[in-house]
């Protein structure tokens, strides 16, 4: 059994498509980030950076006690492994896929989520800075699209964890102020995951669990308003 500590944000999706692909039992424990349930010390415990997702795997497979892993990369990293799926088993497309993982964890994400950020919450509308993620999110758009030129249904090859960590970050393309037909290869590998059933499940679950996915004030001084003394508290 897999405790999946989730809310409905691009990285909280990224582990109930990977938990619903390979048909692992879990149950999901919300964590509401705009109400601030991410400091509870026992949240804590398991994910110290204050950030969903994290998990707890109830049966690891060195046979000890419960492990507790936290970073959405991370997650994915340790179910394809506990699993022996959704990652290439040999050198080169294992090592394809790993680099697929990471681009999207240090580029796609922090760029689209800085995106995000200052299109849609921030107080004021700073034109420096939103043209500046909209270009980025634009260039790394360019980049998987290019690589996915060629025939490439999935970016490592076969589906693999690089596509569930990438998809949830596209699908926000529309406040990302991204048009997919700018980008054929990437929209036409967002279709071919879309219409994958495991990503229909995780998504109409998210859709259970947070039922008014709204950013209100209180959200973003949560959200927005922390600094190093969050952690001294």
């Amino acid at each position: 059994m897999i405790d999946l500590y989730y809310w409905t944000t691009p990285n909280g999706h990224k582990i109930t498509l990977f938990l619903e692909e390979a048909g692992l039992p879990y149950r999901i424990h919300p964590v509401n980030i705009g109400r601030g349930e991410q400091f509870a010390p026992e949240f804590l415990r398991i994910a110290p950076n204050n950030r969903i997702p994290a998990i707890v795997d109830q049966a690891p497979a060195d046979g000890g006690a419960p492990l507790s892993i936290f970073e959405s990369g991370a997650i994915l990293l340790y179910l394809a492994d506990k699993t022996g799926r959704f990652i290439p088993q040999d050198l080169r497309g294992r090592n394809e896929a790993l680099q697929w993982l990471f681009w999207q964890m240090g580029g796609l994400g922090p760029m689209a989520g800085q995106n995000h950020h200052f299109g849609q919450y921030a107080p004021e509308q700073i034109p420096y800075a939103i043209d500046r993620y909209v270009k980025e999110t634009a260039r790394l758009y360019g980049v998987l699209d290019k690589h996915l030129a060629g025939g490439r249904d999935y970016i490592a090859g076969e589906y693999s964890i690089a596509d569930m960590a990438c998809y949830p970050w596209i699908v926000p393309h529309e406040r990302q102020r991204q048009d997919l037909t700018d980008f054929p290869h990437l929209q036409a590998w967002f279709e071919r995951i879309r219409a994958r059933p495991a990503t229909e499940r995780a998504y109409a679950l998210a859709q259970t669990i947070n039922t008014a996915p709204t950013v209100d004030e209180a959200a973003k001084k949560v959200l927005f308003g922390q600094d190093a003394g969050t952690m001294r508290r």
